[in-house]
């Protein structure tokens, strides 16, 4: 390939005979690099998120050999770079403290060298909202690779959910019905391959909103990652990046309004984590989409949850590989007028409804028919009330159907330290119709935002038999994760939001079906008590200095997306370029 129909961005640097253009290909051909590869050639990024302690992305060394093959078969030449990566089980205090970080390294990273295009090397959870963030904020042609979910974990002769598994069998240990022996020998079983969660938690889900918001290939997301066919699918993409290179397909492109509706309907129809509420809306923010809340209510509810898998349903990530995958689900749901915009545009060049409109689908347990659904409204329930002015989530696929409406007295945590020192307390005034409210967990609170929202429950109450009860708190929740929880209440206590001066024995009405979030106090005793926090609340600890300090004073809400506020907007990838 000796020309092109487009100007190369990377000929801004490679394409000059000047002083410039000398030594920005001399220091590159330190690497053996042949002057050829210089004419006129894309030059592919390969961004990324390979480390050792992110264990889902580990095996991100060779997919990322997979893909430099398919550029190089296709005409382009792939640069590959490393950029900052947050993996989910390992980092303190939580790797979404570190997503926007991370989205700062992959946009600056993209915009300040010499690339036409890239691919995003995505998995563990936090990686491909910033990934996506970051390269949104270029707006360059980008395609992302997912590393795929683990193999079925194994544990007794039983498959067994990675996450998901380890919340079941430590409220059982609890609860007195296994002993800790039996616990920690599920451990070894849990994560036998490499890959991310392979329960629809926040990995999963994330990679199937990449999949339905077009900026993969068809099947991405649920191709195990030890599956040849994962690395077939590495290969074609590095191969498609080239043609999107050249035609200019970039991802203001795909990234559309309608590209969101359709992933907020598929999140409905999959089950998927409450996190993708946040990472969307931070995605969108990026390219300049509007996306609310009440988008969530107005394009999500009533969509049936069909996809059986834990922690909603039963199955696996690899049985909705085998069962037909995210293209069987989006021509479930396009047969039956329920996928918003079919015609979205896709990273192959085809249309969404083109990709699957003859996908097979193999089982109809994993991927169930419309009218058997695993629960009949699985869209995000949006609630808003005094309690929660700019809203709260709650994912009803994972909930207990009795309990999306409720009445009950709160028991107050007013943090996580707080609750670790008493949620075991036989005196704990507590009972199955309480609702636990955990207090400074939101963005700027923890900060960070952690995954304690799915609280355990009180031992002496699973001893009794409880199973689940309503919690509530500004926190998030893994997406392994189950149970009837409200989470990302906005504001969060530590802005003043109401739920700073929730008090134990207050009375909190929970309404799903009518999106309602109510704490039974007038509104004179609310604003009395909120001036009372306002004048009298302890001092906040200082917010140090470094990221931690940028974090917390630049974090937007969650319902905004818990990006920075200096960070919303497309920058686009033009950079003042520099005579040496």
């Amino acid at each position: 390939m000796t020309s092109s129909p487009r100007k190369l961005r990377s000929a801004e640097w490679f394409g000059t005979v000047d002083k410039n253009g000398f030594m920005y290909r001399s220091w590159m051909k330190n690497q053996g690099i042949p002057d050829h590869e210089f004419q006129g050639k894309p030059i592919i990024g390969i961004c990324n998120t390979w480390s050792e302690l992110t264990p889902c992305n580990a095996h991100f060394r060779e997919l990322a050999e997979r893909v430099r093959r398919g550029v190089f078969e296709a005409g382009g030449y792939p640069v590959e770079f490393p950029v900052f990566s947050n993996g989910e089980s390992n980092l303190r205090p939580t790797a979404m403290f570190t997503r926007n970080l991370a989205s700062m390294d992959v946009e600056e990273a993209i915009r300040g060298n010499p690339i036409d295009a890239v691919v995003l090397m995505v998995g563990c959870d936090k990686t491909t909202p910033a990934l996506l963030m970051g390269a949104a904020s270029c707006d360059v042609p980008a395609i992302a690779v997912s590393g795929g979910p683990m193999l079925n974990g194994k544990h007794q002769g039983r498959n067994i959910g990675s996450g998901t598994a380890v919340w079941q069998l430590s409220e059982q240990v609890k609860a007195g019905t296994i002993s800790i022996h039996e616990f920690m020998s599920a451990e070894a079983g849990m994560s036998r391959s490499a890959g991310t969660c392979n329960t629809m938690g926040t990995a999963s889900t994330m990679a199937c909103m990449a999949e339905a918001l077009g900026v993969t290939l068809p099947h991405n997301a649920a191709i195990p990652a030890v599956d040849a066919r994962r690395s077939v699918l590495a290969h074609l993409s590095g191969m498609r990046i080239v043609e999107m290179a050249l035609q200019g397909l970039t991802l203001s492109k795909l990234l559309t309004r309608e590209a969101f509706e359709n992933a907020i309907r598929v999140n409905a129809a999959i089950g998927g984590s409450t996190n993708a509420v946040i990472h969307l809306k931070a995605i969108a923010g990026r390219i300049g989409v509007e996306l609310a809340l009440e988008d969530w209510t107005r394009v999500g509810r009533g969509t049936p949850t069909i996809v059986d898998l834990q922690p909603s349903g039963r199955f696996l990530m690899e049985e909705f590989h085998d069962a037909g995958g995210l293209p069987a689900v989006l021509r479930r749901l396009g047969e039956a007028g329920l996928l918003p915009h079919p015609d979205a545009l896709t990273a192959n060049g085809r249309t969404l409804w083109q990709n699957v409109q003859d996908a097979p689908l193999w089982n109809d347990e994993v991927i169930r028919p419309l009218d058997k659904p695993l629960v009949a409204d699985g869209g995000i329930c949006i609630l808003r009330g005094n309690l929660a002015p700019r809203g709260a989530v709650l994912k009803p696929s994972a909930a207990s159907a009795h309990l999306l409406q409720h009445r009950g007295r709160a028991v107050v945590f007013e943090n996580l330290e707080d609750y670790k020192a008493r949620i075991a307390d036989p005196a704990l005034e507590v009972d199955a119709d309480s609702v636990l409210v955990l207090k400074n967990c939101g963005p700027q609170g923890y900060p960070g935002m952690a995954e304690v929202g799915n609280m355990g429950l009180p031992p002496k109450l699973l001893a009794q038999g409880v199973t689940d009860m309503v919690r509530l708190s500004d926190a998030r929740m893994s997406g392994t994760a189950y149970g009837t929880v409200v989470l990302h209440v906005a504001p969060e206590a530590r802005a003043g939001g109401p739920l700073a001066v929730v008090q134990s024995g207050d009375w909190i009405a929970l309404d799903c079906a009518g999106g309602r979030l109510h704490l039974e106090v007038s509104d004179e005793e609310l604003q009395a008590r909120l001036a009372v926090w306002a004048e009298t609340r302890q001092a906040i600890p200082a917010d140090g200095s470094g990221y931690r300090k940028l974090y917390v004073e630049h974090v937007l809400q969650a319902d905004e997306g818990c990006d920075f506020d200096f960070l919303v907007g497309c920058r686009g990838a033009e950079v003042p370029r520099h005579s040496h």
